[in-house]
């Protein structure tokens, strides 16, 4: 295998393109729409000037993640930025929950339970030199779940807590400001929080929070696909956009080889259309199998000003979760997987422009939010999300200059992985929370020679961290014989 192909260019199609490249080997990008990305793109969505990015806009994991580290992507512009405070939960009663790289938010923000919450995330430590708990829980929790780990008992104190359901998980908590900032940051595997190892996703998230923040890119998400780009091309890889790949046969004539391995950073959907007769039965059957999950119905504002938070402190967030309880959002989320829209969904709010000012212009400043809804849905969720925004922040309505929406259908439109306006490539059912995208102990292969999946619906899912595609690469290599930089600078 001399050369290679990679459907799709959002973060992990271009992460497993980059490692292919840097093992030597001639690779092409192919993407269907004029720019690459996937989800990792920004622009001008409500008025002139004001940056909002498209999908991805929070990046514990970019940071958390050992491949972008290793990649020093730095030297290709990508500048991390933090707000003081990483992520904030409001309540009704105008408390809100803080987390962020200062242990100082928890203790002033959590009361009694502030001494709880450091025991149940004591892992979430970084050495100062070398490899702390941290990191050393990540590189075991990005990679298949199944698989032989380097950090026993660490992973074994973080498993403990991890696989029991999220609901389960926040009763450790006494007051209602942890319970809820936990819950919110599991919430964010689009799915039921009362089935097992839906701790995992709110373990993660809400460690990361405190271990490496939770950052936005300077200049927008985007920056991150134009560092990849740029690492990719630096090693002789290319892209080519505005190209529907349609068969095997055509993606052959792109790569100008007949035996280049092709990786799909795509949903499984997406493989059957293109490469369906060319998988095994077993496997085809698997992928048709495959569920998808709920949906975002996303909402970017022009705002004037400051949103006029009840709890100030939520105006130096990146990131406000707002969902009320963590029963009310234990209620929304299993609404949504029963197909409901609830009343109040889950809403995730990003106020990026408190750590990265370059997104605003004048007193105008973008605000991103999504809510979580039924898959598929049909309806129009706007005025739902700016109520959950009213409710903990009075007098946001009359702030509001501009306004664009994109419902699930929407979402596939601009990007078909989003099927169904699941973001998230994939249903967080108990079973494909273990085994994803189907029951096999080589998760990136799809069956046949040379054919490999390297997207979100792969291990370790959804996140700006690469790790799919770094995966998929290193599978790719490792069939073919060659020698592979891994890590390696």
């Amino acid at each position: 295998m001399e050369s290679a192909v990679v459907v799709g260019s959002g973060p992990n199609g271009l992460s497993a393109a980059v490692r292919l490249a840097r093992a030597g080997l001639a690779v092409t990008v192919v993407e269907q729409a004029d720019v690459p990305g996937g989800g990792a793109r920004s622009g001008e969505a409500t008025l002139p000037g004001l940056l909002h990015d498209e999908c991805s806009a929070f990046h514990p994991m970019g940071a958390a993640s050992p491949y972008i580290a290793a990649l020093g992507l730095e030297r290709h512009g990508l500048r991390w930025r933090w707000p003081t405070v990483d992520l904030a939960h409001p309540l009704d009663d105008g408390r809100a929950a803080l987390a962020g790289r200062d242990p100082g938010l928890a203790a002033q923000s959590l009361g009694a339970d502030a001494d709880r919450w450091r025991r149940v995330f004591a892992w979430a430590h970084r050495a100062s030199l070398g490899e702390g708990p941290f990191d050393q829980v990540m590189a075991e929790a990005l990679r298949p779940l199944i698989h032989v780990p380097r950090h026993p008992l660490v992973l074994g104190r973080f498993g403990a807590q991890a696989v029991l359901p999220a609901t389960v998980l926040s009763r450790r908590f006494a007051d209602e400001p942890a319970r809820a900032l936990f819950m919110g940051a599991a919430a964010h595997q689009f799915g039921r929080l009362d089935i097992p190892f839906t701790s995992a996703v709110g373990m993660v998230l809400a460690g990361a929070a405190q271990a490496v923040g939770w950052p936005v890119a300077e200049g927008g998400s985007r920056a991150i696909t134009d560092a990849l780009v740029a690492e990719l091309e630096s090693h002789g890889g290319r892209i080519t956009t505005g190209m529907r790949v349609r068969s095997l046969e055509q993606l052959r004539e792109v790569a100008c080889t007949p035996d280049g391995a092709v990786l799909f950073d795509t949903a499984p959907q997406g493989v059957l259309a293109i490469a369906g007769d060319a998988l095994p039965p077993r496997v085809r059957r698997a992928l048709q199998r495959f569920r998808y999950g709920p949906a975002a119905f996303k909402v970017d504002l022009a705002v004037e000003g400051p949103i006029p938070w009840t709890n100030a402190d939520c105006g130096r967030a990146g990131t406000v979760h707002l969902g009320g309880t963590a029963a009310e959002i234990a209620d929304s989320e299993s609404a949504t997987v029963r197909g409901e829209m609830p009343d109040r969904p889950f809403v995730l709010l990003g106020q990026q422009y408190v750590a990265d000012p370059s997104r605003s212009r004048g007193d105008a400043n973008p605000v991103y939010a999504y809510a979580h809804v039924p898959h598929g849905y049909p309806g129009d969720a706007t005025d739902a999300i700016i109520s959950q925004i009213e409710r903990f922040a009075p007098g946001f309505r009359e702030r509001i200059l501009a306004v664009s929406v994109a419902g699930p259908c929407d979402l596939e439109v601009r990007n078909p992985n989003y099927v169904g306006g699941d973001i998230g490539a994939g249903a967080n059912t108990a079973r494909q929370l273990v085994f994803r995208p189907r029951p096999t102990a080589r998760p990136y292969s799809l069956g046949a020679p040379g054919l490999y999946l390297c997207s979100s619906a792969t291990p370790p899912g959804g996140g700006v961290h690469g790790m799919c595609g770094f995966h998929a690469a290193g599978a790719a290599l490792a069939d073919a014989g060659l020698s592979d930089p891994g890590l390696a600078g």
